[in-house]
């Protein structure tokens, strides 16, 4: 692709590197904003500046924030007892919309895959491990997606709180396998988390 500009050329190569997006798809983009007024290009260089250097990981549940301890963890009126485990902010904004949970949340930060090279030290497991050793929590609700990354990953989890005073269950399997809880419709994935069935008996049907 021959470009009239290094200036534009060099914006659409920063644009295409963002996933889902190729080069045609990038110079259409900058196209646009060109046609915009500089202060809205402005605005938005600003917004995404101040969101990569100024956010902040929530010290107790590991989800997007701007403080140290995000709203949620915050709100006493949640029940604190229960911890919904997930892989990351796009599955909580799923849950939250559905209105139906009331306690707490843990972002891993994504799932185990040696494919892609990624290990349990990698992600947020150790500490969601250590809070259910101090004995506050009730139960831990698995609601990763049922692929084999997910499942590997509730069973390694399952496996370092066996021992505990425990209860652990999974969303119910509502959401087709393999669906991104970012996906599901409300009222599937509302009733998925109010039907809940306990983790055990999702061992038994694999």
């Amino acid at each position: 692709m021959e470009f009239s500009s290094k200036l534009l050329e060099k914006a659409v190569n920063e644009m295409a590197q963002l996933p889902g997006i190729g080069k045609r798809t990038a110079l259409r983009l900058v196209l646009h904003l060109l046609k915009q007024p500089s202060e809205q290009t402005h605005f938005l260089s600003q917004a995404l500046t101040s969101m990569r250097d100024e956010i902040k990981f929530c010290k107790n549940c590991h989800n997007i924030s701007d403080i140290d301890v995000c709203e949620i963890c915050s709100n006493a009126s949640r029940n604190h007892k229960i911890i919904c485990v997930v892989e990351d902010v796009r599955d909580v904004m799923a849950i939250e919309n559905t209105n139906q949970f009331k306690g707490i949340y843990h972002v891993l930060g994504g799932k185990i895959s040696p494919i892609d090279g990624v290990g349990p030290s990698q992600l947020n497991i150790n500490s969601l491990v250590e809070k259910v050793k101090l004995g506050a929590i009730e139960e831990i609700i698995f609601a990763l997606s049922s692929t084999m990354e997910g499942d590997t990953t509730n069973f390694y989890i399952f496996k370092q709180i066996k021992e505990c005073n425990i209860k652990t269950s999974t969303i119910a399997r509502g959401i087709a396998v393999g669906d991104e809880l970012e996906y599901a419709d409300e009222v599937t994935l509302g009733r998925s988390i109010l039907q809940r069935v306990p983790f055990e008996n999702s061992l038994k049907n694999n």
